[in-house]
């Protein structure tokens, strides 16, 4: 075999440390981003925060200030008045007038910030432990008591039954029996909210019955529904309850009124959750009749390189300082060159948005154009995988409301015009008619697939379906209303 040397040309891309920080800094959110911000003010002492009412900064900045002052201490409009004293007599001390303010101030110190307390969601299991705590149990009981709680979910229903929760005691409790247990269960189920540690649906709505004056209009009657016909009142079977009940129209009409009454989930009421906030990336306003996309301002602040400390830097020095700041410098650099092209690259893919989707911010869902990632990054001449980043945790503010870019995206169906429909259109075209209907006689799925064909929208019914379902609407069956 003969060995040999041969020259070959070719093209590789390399992923350099820019390009990754480059890419990182593109997918992150408005709170990574502002994090990752912040991160790199603290680790890197040649970024800060460009300042443009105080262009002087570091130490530099502190010297004229301290001449000014000076100058101040010695000359006022009356004049000279270098002979007035540093300190002046007084006829109370100190401590005789701040003393207590001082005091009460210290309380402010230890209390909680408001944001904090709000943060501190209150819990189902919260609320029954402190329940439990201002009920007389015994120490057997109380053990019994914590059980049943712990297997209460969020929606307020157990997890598991008395028979599985005395099988759990049975090693810390003797001589415990499924009555024990059973009795316990019986007295928490007395709790607010009503209805709270139920076995089912049944059992729930049962209990906040219960729980009503005896005197309440067709409570028995209620009471005989969801324990006994509760599928049938689901199925809206109207008049096999009124046979089986021995009740009028409008006798069951006011039943299932009271009924209706009832929470289905009571754990939450009580359940909170924590606000999740969404910062808009860019803001969509209308200005003389031209449609105008502008970057917030306020999702990440304008870096600088501070010139103080780049002041510093000797080019002719090769000691490990110098290097140190060399590198820093060289850094911070990459930073804002990075930040500065994730922002242009946001504004470019929301001004091609915008611009194919200007009938949606004029008319609303309903008018959303089809279009997928290919047409923005054919566009921007960019990869799909770039477009894909963008539009990822980012959020555009429109007149219409707040909505992710990738909300903008969408497959398409054909017309008898030879165009095209978004599905995002079809989706509020079905939710309008929805809202529209007769709670008595919902359109069925078919009825609503016939609608979209007569305007010259080709869906089929099992599409129609896939839409509802995905908008969390039920079937026409579940949405027929007896009342």
């Amino acid at each position: 075999m003969k060995q040999s040397l041969h020259l070959r040309q070719g093209l590789q891309l390399t992923m350099t440390p820019q390009l990754q920080q480059a890419i990182k800094l593109l997918q992150m959110s408005t709170l990574d981003l502002q994090q990752e911000i912040q991160q790199a003010l603290e680790s890197n002492m040649m970024l800060e925060i460009s300042d443009d009412d105080n262009n002087n900064t570091g130490a530099a900045s502190e010297l004229p200030t301290e001449k000014k002052t000076e100058q101040s201490d010695t000359q006022t409009s009356e004049g000279s008045q270098t002979d007035i004293p540093d300190e002046l007599p007084v006829d109370s001390s100190w401590e005789d007038i701040y003393d207590t303010v001082m005091e009460s101030g210290s309380h402010n110190n230890e209390q909680v910030e408001f944001e904090t307390q709000r943060s501190n969601s209150a819990t189902l299991l919260d609320h029954l432990l402190w329940q439990m705590e201002l009920t007389r149990f015994s120490e057997r009981d109380h053990a019994i008591a914590i059980a049943i709680i712990d297997s209460i979910n969020e929606d307020g229903y157990l997890t598991s039954n008395p028979e599985e929760i005395f099988q759990g005691l049975q090693s810390q409790l003797d001589d415990l029996d499924v009555e024990e247990v059973t009795a316990v269960l019986h007295r928490i189920q007395n709790f607010d909210p009503a209805g709270v540690a139920a076995l089912d649906l049944s059992d729930c709505l049962r209990l906040q019955l219960l729980q009503l004056p005896e005197s309440t209009p067709y409570r028995a009657e209620a009471l005989v529904i969801v324990s006994q016909y509760l599928d049938l009142l689901a199925t809206h079977e109207q008049t096999k309850l009124m046979r089986k009940l021995g009740l009028t129209e409008r006798q069951l009409d006011l039943v299932v009124a009271l009924i209706r009454t009832l929470e289905p989930k009571p754990g939450s009421r009580i359940q909170e959750h924590d606000s999740e906030y969404v910062i808009p990336d860019v803001y969509v306003v209308k200005q003389n009749g031209v449609w105008q996309v502008n970057l917030n301002p306020e999702i990440a602040p304008k870096l600088r390189i501070n010139p103080f400390y780049s002041a510093m830097i000797k080019r002719a020095d090769n000691s490990k300082d110098n290097a140190c700041m060399k590198d820093h410098l060289q850094e911070a650099r990459w930073f804002i060159k990075s930040l500065h092209s994730r922002n242009d690259t946001l504004l470019r893919v929301a001004r091609s948005i915008i611009e194919k989707q200007t009938a949606f911010l004029e008319h609303g869902s309903v008018a959303m154009r089809p279009m997928v990632l290919r047409d923005i990054a054919e566009e921007l001449e960019l990869h799909e995988s770039t477009i894909s980043r963008v539009t990822t945790q980012k959020y555009m503010h429109t007149p219409n409301g707040i909505f992710e870019f990738k909300h903008f995206f969408s497959s398409h169906v054909s017309t008898d015009g030879g165009g095209e429909c978004s599905s995002t259109a079809i989706r509020a075209i079905i939710k309008e008619l929805i809202s529209n209907e007769d709670p008595a006689k919902p359109l069925s799925d078919s009825k609503i697939a016939d609608f979209l064909n007569e305007k010259g929208i080709h869906v089929a019914r099992r599409t129609i379906a896939k839409y509802r379902e995905a908008m969390f609407i039920a079937s026409s069956s579940q949405r027929k209303r007896i009342l």
